[in-house]
């Protein structure tokens, strides 16, 4: 796609859906109107770990407007569900749908109740009894793990000038969207099939996995999202309730309807991050980073969602970022909690690694009596070292890693921020300023797009992606539009419904633009090559297209934060970024992105955290309990870009729905502790709240422990 030749790519084309949803007029899962639908409600484990010695259904069966009650004996022959065994899977855990001997966990499902409305199914429910013997747990294990070596990291660490070591323990967080998890199954008996709304990234993955989990054939099976309020990597897998929902639409041939509740959000559906790391850094007396040695530790819960193990994968395979650093020492693992299952959230270890690296960075530059910007200058990658291949299997595509810094250190007058900290700080406050350098793989793989233009010009595009708030619909018509040479308006865009659309893969780690994106391009490129030659319409090209790699955005992010001394509370006074996204389709869209991703990234740094307390309890169950960023607590974010097409996907682009979570929380830890840095303090731990920071403050003035 020649860039003479574009006319709506790299505009900030007015987007479809928004309208749409601004006026009310979307249609999310349980919007759909179901004939008569059975309600389904669950008795959850009350308890960490038990034994189900006895379980008593019966005042359940007798409740007003019940049809069915089931425990795990209806479902103990289903599947397993899939795992992405990124890394060595050492110990696959069970799938159960209903726990049927035991549970593992606070929340998990032990039956489920069938109603004719919500409020009779979740009274029946609560009428369950399941009688559990907590004595002699099962061991946890270590359930899955992986380990990079490159060079003599020993020999470096003992000659090395300084060594530097950081500790990180990531909150454990909730990623809330605004739509809880949601499925409404309508069954069809004249073809004993089903058709299922579901609230999903993934919606192919959905249908597929149901039909293998349930020994059914897929084509029985029709997925629908329609309009998803927001998933954030919660939705990229299939859970237990919604396989029991589908299952009991088959079963009692029977429409279907089951909604989370906000607490059983909180309590069941999956958490991110939790992953605790160490590290150390060996640097020569001229700053050169020589070896890196990494340990990462993440959690998993009672069972495995599909990319339950892609958070400990990136955790670790992302370091050491863009840097180059002689001798490496990786090891991660998961391991097994009795707490809420674990997946991927927005980020999904890639701030874990990037936290982890830029800590240490900034400890070495603190060694050394650096400058924090001037040390990642002098160690990152140039333009001429890319492509380079990493340790951990990895292939850093394209870029200018120093521009991002020099962009940022210019746009934010860096040297004279420093200065007014300086000023400030003489005066007796605390402030700091934190810098952050980042790396953002793209998804990897195929996706799929169907093209057909009509006789009459206009033109249908099927993408095997999804969307949920992505403007999917926007970016693919722009795509279209300029591939084929003809209007917006011409051009209609579906995607999320496995009876209309190409088998595809869905929304997930950034992929969608990349690779979806071309996959459209290229089908639209078939057929104008197909209309050079003849001129005939209609025409149709269904393109299955893969990349040849991961596409990785990068950038970098400052933060000014002021801490009260009298009461810790921190204020972000001033954060700003620079990201290389690749080719941009839609500015405004790429801003939105960032602008999301930064208010998740600033919600971790300073509130947001999930705590159990040492039965494995659920401390956080409501908003009550679990601070999330409010409008009035995201400050303004000033955001730049530029561009460096990647070379491994055909329209150029990278990843940038997660840059915010990458980049932000290290920049605003890194002012935290350069902010308190003057009384002594070295580490902290997120999130940065006020209580956190005031009691770093008192630790700090007591000094050390005798």
């Amino acid at each position: 796609m020649p860039a003479s030749t574009l006319k709506h790519v790299g505009t900030s084309a007015p987007t479809r859906t928004a309208p749409v949803l601004l006026r009310g007029q979307g249609q999310y899962a349980d919007d759909v109107k179901l004939d008569t639908p059975l309600f389904i409600a669950f008795h959850r484990s009350p308890v960490s770990f038990g034994r189900i010695t006895s379980l008593d259904v019966d005042d359940a069966r007798e409740s007003e407007g019940v049809l069915a009650v089931h425990t795990g004996a209806d479902v103990a022959d289903f599947g397993a569900l899939a795992v992405n065994e990124v890394i060595p899977l050492l110990h696959p855990l069970d799938y159960p749908v209903l726990a049927e001997t035991q549970v593992e966990s606070v929340g998990q499902p032990i039956a489920a109740v069938l109603a004719d409305t919500p409020s009779q199914a979740m009274d029946a429910a609560e009428l369950i009894f399941a009688d559990l013997d907590e004595d002699d747990p099962t061991p946890l294990k270590t359930v899955a793990a992986k380990k990079w070596t490159d060079g003599n990291v020993t020999d470096h660490f003992a000659t090395a000038a300084h060594v530097v070591e950081v500790a990180l323990q990531h909150p454990r967080l909730a990623p809330n969207p605004m739509e809880p998890r949601t499925i409404s199954v309508a069954y069809h008996a004249d073809t004993d099939t089903v058709t299922a709304w579901h609230s999903t990234q993934t919606p192919h993955r959905s249908r597929s996995e149901l039909a293998r989990i349930l020994n059914i054939d897929p084509k029985r099976i029709r997925v629908v999202a329609t309009h998803v309020g927001g998933a954030f990597g919660m939705k990229g897998s299939i859970y237990p309730e919604e396989v029991f929902a589908v299952w009991a639409a088959f079963t009692h041939k029977r429409n279907v309807k089951w909604t989370a509740t906000r607490s059983e959000e909180f309590l069941s559906a999956t958490h991110g991050r939790g992953v605790r790391s160490t590290g150390r850094l060996a640097v020569d007396a001229q700053g050169n980073f020589l070896a890196l040695d990494a340990r990462i530790d993440a959690p998993v819960g009672a069972w495995l969602p599909n990319s339950g193990l892609i958070t400990a994968w990136n955790a670790a395979r992302l370091l050491p970022s863009g840097y180059m650093v002689g001798a490496l020492d990786v090891e991660t693992k998961a391991t097994q909690k009795r707490v809420g299952p674990t997946g991927i959230y927005r980020g999904a270890g890639r701030p874990e690694a990037n936290c982890l690296m830029e800590r240490l960075v900034d400890k070495a530059a603190k060694a050394l009596g650096r400058d924090p910007m001037d040390m990642r200058l002098q160690n990152l990658l140039q333009s001429d070292q890319l492509p380079h291949a990493t340790a951990t299997g990895n292939l850093l595509d394209s870029g200018d890693y120093p521009r991002a810094l020099t962009l940022l250190r210019d746009h934010t007058a860096y040297d004279a921020l420093k200065m007014e900290r300086d000023r400030r700080r003489a005066a007796g406050e605390l402030v700091g300023i934190g810098v952050c350098f980042y790396v953002e793989p793209s998804g990897a793989g195929w996706e799929s797009a169907r093209v057909t233009m009509t006789d009459d010009g206009a033109v249908q595009v099927d993408s095997g992606s999804s969307s949920q708030g992505h403007e999917r619909e926007t970016v693919f018509a722009q795509i279209a539009a300029d591939a084929l040479g003809v209007e917006m308006r011409q051009i209609t865009v579906r995607c999320g419904d496995t009876g209309t659309c190409p088998e595809g893969i869905g929304a997930l780690a950034s992929r969608s633009t990349a690779i979806g994106g071309s996959a459209v391009l290229k089908a639209c490129e078939d057929i104008r090559a197909r209309l050079d030659q003849d001129g005939s319409l209609p025409l149709t090209s269904e393109i299955r297209y893969e990349n040849e790699g991961q596409a990785w955005g990068y950038g970098a992010y400052l933060a000014m934060l002021s801490v009260c001394a009298d009461t810790g509370t921190p204020t972000v006074e001033k954060i700003a970024c620079v990201d290389d996204t690749g080719r941009i389709i839609n500015p405004d869209l790429v801003k939105g992105q960032i602008q999301g991703g930064f208010a998740q990234g600033l919600g971790e740094a300073l509130m947001e955290q999930v705590m159990f307390d040492e039965d494995g309890q659920l401390l956080t169950g409501s908003f009550m309990d679990y601070a999330m960023p409010r409008a009035d607590d995201v400050p303004s974010l000033d955001m730049h870009t530029f561009e460096t097409s990647s070379p491994l996907n055909a329209l150029g682009a990278k990843g940038v729905g997660e840059a915010g979570t990458i980049g932000a929380p290290p920049a605003i830890l890194n002012a935290a502790v350069d902010a308190l840095s003057p009384l002594g303090v070295t580490d902290l731990n997120m999130p940065l709240t006020a209580h956190t920071l005031w009691q770093a403050m008192q630790e700090a003035k007591q000094g050390p422990s005798s």
